[in-house]
């Protein structure tokens, strides 16, 4: 582990609220770096997630980072002033605790520093990266690379206004920040008069033609995307850059030039749709104008505004995408009769009315009546009977569906009737691409787990796993989503991050979980004669997830070994993942001589749950709902490096297991031969993972969810505390 230097080359400053889903990212690409010499001061600004707990737990790792938790929130600005103020190193850095920093960055930096003799300041580039996975460098690269000499002045090199103005492309000489007394103002826009004045007073800057920092584009939730009348503070933030320079009137030079990027930047905040209230738009174009006047400098004439795009530019826009639609429309197509049909059916239907009391439901691809979506329909036949309800099932699906419900076939005539009339959607998954979202119509997105690997548009790094999905499409389709499922704050954040669209989370839990939650004795010795399991056998519920390296049904236990070497009366119930399973199998069920049992096709994994005396897994996310339970987890995690490499995961299982945590099949024998899968340490390792993980899961999710959206009530029941659940009993 590295060491702590008593006084670092680089103090590094991360402020952080609301950001779980992206915190990690950002800590470790500093400590995956090759220069080591730095300190991590990590602000926690009295974040409602978990960031605080995620800068404890790094902290508590390596000694280079030190995790400051603000007492109240004071905002970004603010929160990088508590960071300074307990930095010790010769050069300060902020990085956005959303944004990652480039392997190899501090070490070309601090060279760079060293080549011209430690200047004030330092300017390096970036590149914004989209939710799609693009990569697009700034656009004035050229600034870094066209300076005459090595160390420059403003006045020198007066272009390095042109770059965009943030803190966090730049190395700071901490005694230079000292020397001015330099610091974050509070409000948006803080970055404003931190920049200009740094820029204005630096007697020596030192370019680097080098992205350093990855600048995450986030498709939501950055406050350039909000409508508040926060931002009217980008006009107090110019008042403190003229403020600046009406006390040093040695800088009077230039007014004209800050006078113009003020004049763009408040035009620019106007004119950005969404960003502004309706009703806040004339007061803000005279708070700006007032402003433009006070600071006009004397005999300025004003730089003219960039030109809007004209009517005749509009035209000539369209006129290309007309083009473009008639070439593509031209092409000869080939499609089937009935294809055509459909489609022409299914737009007739869409012009008709809406039928309130019909819901489509489907889960996992339409493979069966389960998960989520079938706890929600069980609910809803008992809270809301009057409603109609269909589920999509593919052709081959044998299941029994609850009496009254009705069932069409993926690209039939009914199915098509279905989609364009229901007012209600209830998936796991996502309808298909072809489903038009009608005005009034109401999607609700279940999910099918809490994610410990990386889903959605994270997947764009991970080539192996997004195969052939395209992250536009997927995008449309999450666009649709009117409420998203969570069943803890920490899925909230990562369906933010994953799926960025403007839903609703519901913070209700999983509605599948509310039968672990609320089960009985009764429940648990049932669920054990349904599979046929003798008493007193120690039951195991292994559950490998799938690996998109392998492409194929694997499982990392040789199974046949495992068991032989398993103590007497241990038996083990296998269910292969979801996307190797045959939705036409009959259930299996347990053979009372055997000890190994093939369970892939059992149609309840709740059923499964309740008989097991404990689950096997890798990085499923069986073991988030498992852990409601309250019985021992046990994770096989002999290719981690592999499969977070391939696939990407949001956080170490290593750092925060449900229990043991092993990697070969010798230690995972001597775990159950010793009894050591089920100790007082794994217990309470457990209950911190279900205090995080199971926070919604109270037994009363499926309710919720059926008040909320298909009866309209606004209060919903309340969460039971976790500490006040009662842990359903083991076999």
């Amino acid at each position: 582990m590295p060491s702590l230097p008593s006084s670092p080359r680089f103090s590094i400053v991360v402020p952080a609220y609301g950001v779980e889903a992206y915190l990690r990212d950002c800590l470790d690409s500093l400590l995956d770096q090759s220069f080591g010499d730095f300190e991590i001061i990590a602000v926690d600004d009295c974040s409602p997630d978990a960031c605080g707990d995620i800068m404890d737990e790094y902290a508590a790792a390596d000694p280079r980072v030190v995790s400051l938790r603000l007492a109240q929130n004071v905002g970004l600005g603010r929160a990088r002033n508590a960071g300074m103020a307990k930095a010790s190193g010769t050069y300060l850095l902020f990085v956005d605790s959303d944004d990652t920093v480039l392997p190899g960055a501090l070490a070309a930096i601090d060279r760079r520093l060293a080549e011209t003799g430690d200047p004030e300041l330092l300017v390096f580039d970036y590149a914004r990266t989209t939710w799609d996975g693009r990569t697009v460098r700034n656009k004035r690269a050229d600034v870094l690379t066209s300076a005459d000499k090595p160390v420059v002045t403003l006045d020198e090199h007066p272009q390095l206004l042109d770059l965009l103005q943030v803190a966090w492309n730049k190395a700071y000489r901490r005694d230079f920040v000292g020397r001015w007394d330099l610091e974050f103002p509070p409000g948006y826009y803080e970055d404003t008069p931190w920049t200009y004045p740094v820029l204005v007073a630096a007697e020596s800057i030192a370019l680097l033609d080098r992205v350093c920092v990855h600048y995450r584009q986030r498709r939501q939730g950055s406050i350039l995307h909000s409508s508040s009348r926060k931002h009217f503070d980008v006009v107090d933030q110019y008042e403190r850059v003229f403020a600046f320079v009406d006390a040093h009137p040695r800088f009077d030079r230039w007014r004209p030039r800050l006078y113009d990027l003020m004049a763009n930047h408040y035009r620019t905040v106007e004119r950005s749709p969404g960003r502004l209230p309706a009703d806040a738009v004339a007061e803000f174009r005279t708070r700006t104008a007032a402003s433009l006047a006070a600071h006009l400098p004397a005999g300025h004439a004003p730089a003219p505004a960039a030109a809007p795009a004209t009517g005749g530019r509009r035209a000539k826009a369209g006129a290309r995408r007309l083009v473009r639609r008639a070439k593509k429309r031209a092409a000869p197509l080939k499609r089937p009769l009935r294809t055509a049909v459909l489609r022409t059916y299914y737009r007739i239907q869409r012009m008709l009315p809406l039928q309130d009391d019909l819901a489509v439901f489907a889960a996992y691809w339409n493979s069966g009546y389960t998960c989520n979506p079938a706890a929600v329909h069980r609910k809803l036949l008992e809270l809301a009977p009057r409603l109609r309800t269909v589920w999509v099932l593919k052709n081959q699906v044998r299941v029994q569906l609850p009496r009254g419900t009705g069932r069409v076939h993926p690209g039939s005539f009914a199915y098509w009737k279905t989609v364009a009339r229901a007012k209600f959607f209830v998936n796991n998954v996502n309808f298909p691409n072809g489903v038009v979202k009608r005005p009034g119509q109401v999607h609700l997105q279940t999910h099918h787990g809490t994610p410990l690997k990386r889903m959605g548009v994270d997947l764009a790094e991970f080539p192996t796993a997004l195969g052939a999905m395209d992250l536009t499409d997927l995008i449309r389709r999450v666009d649709r989503w009117d409420y998203s499922l969570s069943a803890n704050s920490y899925s909230t954040r990562i369906w933010d991050r994953s799926y960025p669209s403007s839903y609703e989370p519901l913070e209700y839990g999983y509605p599948r979980n509310d039968v672990l939650v609320t089960a009985d004795a009764a429940a648990v010795t049932a669920a054990r004669r349904a599979l046929d399991l003798p008493d007193g056998t120690t039951v195991i519920l292994y559950m490998p997830t799938h690996r998109d390296y392998l492409g194929e049904l694997h499982f990392p236990v040789d199974l046949e070994r495992f068991v032989e070497r398993l103590p007497d009366g241990h038996v083990v119930l296998v269910r292969g993942h979801y996307y190797y399973t045959d939705p036409g199998r009959p259930p299996a069920g347990a053979d009372a001589k055997a000890r190994l049992v093939d369970v892939s096709g059992h149609p309840s994994v709740e059923e499964l749950y309740l008989a097991a005396d404990c689950l096997l897994t890798d990085y499923s996310s069986a073991m988030f709902d498992y852990a409601n339970l309250d019985r021992p987890i046990v994770v096989y995690a002999n290719d981690w490096e592999m499969y977070r490499t391939t696939r990407g995961t949001y956080f170490d299982i290593h750092t925060l297991p449900p229990g043991p945590v092993v990697s070969t099949e010798d230690e995972l024998v001597a775990l159950f031969g010793s009894g050591a899968w089920d100790t007082e340490e794994h217990t309470r390792e457990r209950a911190r993972f279900r205090a995080r993980f199971c926070e919604f899961d109270d037994g009363r999710a499926a309710e919720r969810v059926v008040r909320r959206i298909f009866l309209g009530e606004s209060a919903v029941p309340p969460v039971i505390p976790w500490a006040d659940r009662p842990v359903p009993p083991r076999p």
